[in-house]
């Protein structure tokens, strides 16, 4: 994939490359001649290298495809990789050797060979201008080059010396060779002598991993977790240069790899103490568990794995030598989760793991903390860690302070997310050391300028932790009161530019703090400007995880957002929302959050916030104006509705002042025909969106009469028979959808089906779906889906008709409002019945205007309201008896 997005941004560079390239080539060729070359020579060549790549990277330059050009470069190329590093002048430091510039001139050199048969090794990957140049490539040198490589290999086996990075990138070239015939078939007669003396070699522990274990156990930990590192390791490619082989050529390379290291533990096994190749011994294990994947699903190895486990890897456990022991830890996790035909044996291991927690050496510990994870995963009785959970939780704790490892941290979610409410009694010190961790983490990176990957990794993860403990607890509200203290701080400092890097992970902590607390204390909303602030400035990507927390600040904090002034919350929401809403460079799907905080202070402020109720229409039709996609222009339109629902009086009156009414209306009219290719409708497609607008149309049928036209009314009145209708069968859909869901046991949503009365009307029935009558787990269940980054679902404009959109009817954001309790059936006939008691006439005109079809519906909407009434007090006096 080229980095330039078009071919006017390739020119200027284009130019620049085809005026030097013809230079490089001379330049580079002379220099290839020199007899004996000076170490400048090397560096001067090393440049043109990274040159050469740089141009094939950016996919330039055109002088590359001439035959000519190419050949001579690739005849030089050839020769650097061909020809001996001198001796004389090498130095003896690792550090310092690698860096060497002769050494370096050979990495590139392999790098741009490596990059070039990525490119054009597989004909089937090319466009057909780049197919003969492929084949050219291919027949004459990828042959040659594979040569070249194996030679230089074979210089490890002899004992001599090759830079590690040169050894990967290798072993990466061999491994893209696997699966192409015909540079496999030249590989084949030298595999024997590949596999089992140079590539096994390189995954046994050596002399440098026993020095860096010794005296630097901390290195070696971050070495062994550290993905930069394993880019660059030719441990890590003879891994994957093994599982390439038994993946696509495992016919007739399976069964010879395993017998040889079926040999290795049979020589360690009956070799004496004092002579057993335990070097040998631990990259036989890391072998073993590399393939894991492939062992796991091919007999006869699949029916052996629990002998093998018992056999050679668990009696390392207690080995006296420290390597082994983590090896058996780590194959132990990449096996927990077979089926073991004596379950003691997985108790076995699974113990083992936990005492390696209390091991000396630190590789172990982590390793073991690694291995855990999987065992707590496959663990199907849980009384098996249940009773020393106190103490595993005292050995992760000494680790956190000990080392930063994000693995560590995810093992520590895995245990809390198994034992769920169980982890109350430690949530608070659980929570207080993965804080301490974090700043740890924070401050570590800092001091290494940013640089500190793991570190970073590391402080996500326990932030992560934090969330899913939080969730764990979520029905102890007094809790989050003692935790907010420990986090606040965390909170206060990451939702600035500081924490750009974990603002997702710390606004879902806020989400939580903020939602199950008893109340949001003065302390949290200290958070508010924090977030406005980012949001206007740097964090417009995130707007869906900050509605998420804002929300909660305005329904669960009413009073405080309505009352304060020091500072005011609502000015500061307005200067956002219309900082946001009004810039046309913002894209539509970034803002789509706006209009729903909007929502969210139309239905809990209803009657307290009527100043506002024209700044935001303003701001909300000046978006639609230039709004393009139809998901913003549906919530824009909700805002409306949310407006007529809070006071339809005052909603007409701005409408009518700024002589937008009628076409506002008929947008609106115009978008609930609308349909898409398969008949559905294109528009207000969630439950939330139709429930809004009947709200709003049913808040214009109660105005007293000759404040709304009446032939606005009569189409008001129809469109609201047809959304009642298309709300109630979604609502059925859903609860069988949610019926269904619960039999198959996919997702363990609770309903509540049992009590459904056996005899309910199959077209009318909506039993158990009503939004307001949700059970207090489905609420932890919707505020986790809604902490978790209040998802999105970007609806297609109008021109995408795909008939099989599956998501079109589901309700992905599942949050709360007042409108919860609120049933449209009940209200919108408690509204007619209100008009024909106290205006008949206005009632006649409304029934007139309503031919066969729409009568039928309203009388099927009234059944369907009384049925809901006594549903809903029902549904009230279980409550009464729940809570009770």
């Amino acid at each position: 994939m080229s980095r330039f997005k078009s071919d006017e941004e390739r020119t200027p560079v284009y130019h620049i490359v085809e005026e030097t390239f013809p230079q490089l080539l001379t330049i580079f060729n002379g220099l290839v001649q020199i007899a004996n070359p000076s170490l400048e020579i090397a560096e001067f060549m090393k440049l043109i290298c990274k040159i050469f790549w740089s141009c094939i990277y950016l996919e330039l330059p055109r002088q590359l495809f001439d035959p000519n050009v190419f050949n001579a470069w690739m005849v030089l190329f050839l020769s650097v990789l061909e020809r001996p590093v001198p001796v004389e002048g090498q130095p003896m430091d690792p550090e310092l050797r690698k860096s060497w510039g002769w050494w370096k001139v050979k990495k590139w050199t392999v790098h741009i060979l490596n990059r070039l048969y990525s490119r054009f090794g597989d004909l089937k990957l090319q466009s057909p201008d780049n197919k003969g140049f492929a084949q050219m490539f291919q027949k004459n040198y990828a042959g040659r080059i594979l040569e070249c490589h194996l030679n230089l290999l074979n210089t490890i086996r002899v004992g001599g010396y090759l830079p590690e990075r040169v050894t990967n990138l290798i072993l990466q070239y061999l491994n893209n060779s696997i699966s192409k015939n015909s540079v496999y078939t030249l590989l084949q007669p030298q595999l024997d002598v590949l596999l089992f003396e140079i590539v096994f070699p390189l995954m046994c522990f050596n002399d440098s991993d026993q020095k860096l274990w010794d005296e630097d156990p901390h290195e070696y930990v971050r070495k062994g977790y550290d993905i930069i590192e394993d880019l660059y390791s030719p441990r890590t490619a003879s891994m994957d240069f093994v599982n390439e082989l038994v993946r696509k050529r495992g016919k007739e390379n399976l069964p010879k790899f395993v017998q040889f290291i079926v040999g290795i533990f049979r020589s360690y096994d009956e070799a004496p103490a004092e002579c057993k190749p335990y070097s040998q011994k631990d990259g036989a294990l890391l072998a073993v568990g590399a393939l894991c994947d492939k062992l796991k699903q091919t007999e006869p190895y699949k029916s052996e794995l629990e002998h093998m486990l018992v056999q050679h890897v668990f009696p390392e456990f207690s080995s006296p030598v420290g390597h082994l022991r983590a090896k058996a830890a780590w194959v132990a996790g990449q096996y927990a989760h077979i089926s073991f035909s004596d379950q003691n044996n997985f108790h076995k291991a699974l113990h083992s793991v936990v005492s390696g927690l209390r091991d000396p050496d630190l590789p172990v510990r982590v390793d073991s903390v690694f291995a855990l994870r999987s065992f707590i995963e496959s663990c199907k009785d849980l009384n098996e860690i249940r009773p020393i959970l106190p103490q595993l939780l005292d050995e992760f704790f000494k680790l956190m302070n000990e080392v930063e490892n994000e693995d560590l941290v995810f093992t520590l979610e895995t245990i809390v997310d198994k034992f769920g409410e169980e982890m109350a009694p430690y949530a608070f010190e659980l929570c207080s050391n993965l804080a301490n961790t974090f700043w740890k983490c924070i401050n570590t990176s800092e001091a290494n300028d940013g640089s500190d990957e793991s570190g970073a990794l590391a402080a996500v993860g326990c932030l992560r932790a934090i969330s899913t403990i939080l969730e764990s607890v979520s029905s102890l509200p007094q809790l989050f009161v003692k935790i907010e203290p420990t986090l606040l701080p965390i909170m206060r400092r990451m939702l600035t530019s500081d924490g750009q890097e974990v603002f997702e992970e710390v606004l879902e902590i806020a989400s939580y703090m903020t939602f199950y607390s008893p109340s949001i204390s003065f302390d949290m909303w200290t958070l508010w400007p924090l977030m406005a602030e980012a949001l206007t400035d740097w964090a417009i990507d995130y707007f869906p995880n900050i509605l998420v927390p804002m929300d909660n600040f305005i329904s669960r904090g009413t009073a405080h957002f309505l009352t304060c002034k020091e500072p005011d919350y609502q000015q500061s929401l307005y200067k956002v929302l219309s900082t946001l809403m009004a810039d046309t460079n913002i894209e539509d799907s970034d803002v789509e959050p706006a209009p729903k905080l909007i929502e969210v202070v139309f239905q809990n402020c209803k009657g307290q916030v009527d100043h506002w109720v024209e700044p935001y229409i303003l701001l909300t039709i000046g978006r639609l104006q230039h709004a393009e996609k139809s998901y913003l222009k549906c919530l824009l339109i909700q805002v409306i509705a949310n407006a007529l629902y809070y006071n339809p009086a005052l909603t007409l009156g701005v409408l009518h002042n700024m002589r937008v009414g009628p076409t506002i209306f008929d947008l609106w009219f115009q978008m609930l025909q609308q349909k898409k290719k398969n008949g559905q409708p294109a528009n207000f497609k969630k439950e939330h969106d139709k429930k809004v607008c009947c709200l709003g149309f049913i808040s214009l049928l109660a105005l007293p009469a000759g404040q709304f036209p009446d032939d606005a009314l009569h189409r008001v009145f129809r469109a609201t028979l047809d959304l009642l209708v298309a709300y109630k069968d979604q609502l059925v859909e859903s609860a069988k959808d949610a019926e269904a869901d619960y039999e198959d046991d996919t997702n363990g949503f609770q309903t509540d089906s049992e009590d459904d009365d056996d005899g309910s009307d199959g077209e009318m029935g909506m039993d158990d779906v009503e939004d307001g009558d949700e059970t207090d787990s489905i609420n932890l269940q919707k505020l986790a889906a809604q902490a978790k980054g209040f998802r999105q679902n970007n609806d297609e404009d109008d021109e995408d008709d795909s008939d099989d959109d599956d998501d079109d009817y589901s309700d992905d954001e599942e949050f709360h409002s007042p409108i919860d309790e609120v049933d449209p059936f009940v209200l919108f006939v408690d509204t007619i019945r209100v008009i024909q008691v106290s205006d008949g006439q206005r009632f006649q005109k409304l029934n007139q205007s309503l031919d066969f079809h729409y009568q039928a519906l309203a009388n099927g909407i009234a059944q369907h309201a009384e049925q809901r009434r006594v549903e809903i007090e029902k549904e009230k006096q279980e409550k009464a008896a729940s809570a009770q």
